[in-house]
């Protein structure tokens, strides 16, 4: 299913509570040296190209912390950012601004990553009709944030999890006793749903496209198989079926395999692969 919406995940706070934890445990013993009163100002800067996302959970960490932290933020989220730029400040109380120093900059590091990375895939598909698509091979505890920062670099959402879209895989068709058999089963039990076959031959599009479905998912196919695809579908008389490809795709295939007229493009590599981005904060 896919999303356009860039509106904000509704779990930021319990994400964060659980990494406060994780990284708090019964106190910072550190932060216990700097003076209760003490106060400070930091910076927030970026050390390579990157693409920024994860301001909300970088806040809700100061939030939960110390609402008196205060942090001014000098671009949104989807902005392009360039090596040594001032990324945001930060004041208030000097504890609460070291306890959450590294909670804070993991979030933004790996939400950056993500935005940065989808920016890179979408950009080699840019002047084509195929969307780019994420996969469920998040981070596990972050694939709502992992998915928002897939849209921050112009990337779309595939389902968000098991229960929005129906994927018909090829286990799912032997037990279900077929294609067809499938395919009417998942209508019947979801029928508001998106519900996409995968197949992994030319004779499995066929089937799948004869079948009540929205989408057929292309696994692992050669440029000469897709082409060949395409053109079953485009041949078919009545409502037009969606294409996906999946499956071996990266950075010096995807442009090719845009090109041969799929609709969707769905790539791990955007939630799984990720470079971490340089942030550092120092404090003035």
């Amino acid at each position: 299913m896919v999303q356009h919406s860039q509106s904000l995940p509704p779990d930021i706070s319990d994400t964060v509570t659980r990494a406060l934890e994780e990284d708090q445990g019964c106190g910072d013993l550190t932060a216990g040296l700097i003076a209760e009163d003490a106060t400070a100002k930091a910076q927030v800067t970026v050390g390579m190209d990157a693409v920024l996302c994860g301001r909300a959970w970088f806040d809700e960490v100061f939030r939960q912390l110390d609402k008196r932290v205060i942090v001014n933020w000098n671009y949104p989220d989807g902005a392009s950012l360039g090596p040594e730029q001032i990324i945001c400040g930060i004041s208030g109380p000097a504890r609460p601004i070291l306890t959450g120093e590294r909670t804070a900059l993991n979030f933004l590091q790996t939400l950056s990553g993500t935005a940065t990375t989808t920016r890179y895939y979408v950009a080699a598909i840019a002047g084509t009709a195929a969307q780019l698509l994420d996969t469920r091979k998040t981070i596990p505890g972050l694939r709502l944030a992992q998915k928002y920062a897939v849209r921050c670099g112009g990337g779309e959402n595939h389902r968000m999890g098991l229960y929005d879209a129906v994927l018909i895989k090829e286990n799912h068709i032997a037990a279900a006793g077929g294609v067809e058999p499938a395919a009417h089963s998942a209508r019947r039990q979801a029928p508001e749903a998106l519900i996409e076959i995968e197949a992994e031959t030319l004779v499995q599009v066929r089937e799948a496209l004869a079948a009540d479905i929205d989408r057929v998912l292309l696994d692992n196919f050669s440029i000469e198989s897709l082409h060949a695809a395409i053109a079953i579908r485009d041949a078919l008389d009545g409502r037009r079926i969606a294409v996906e490809a999946s499956g071996g795709i990266d950075i010096g295939n995807i442009r090719a395999i845009a090109d041969t007229g799929v609709d969707f493009i769905s790539i791990g590599a955007t939630t799984k692969n990720v470079t971490a981005i340089d942030f550092s904060m120092r404090f003035l």
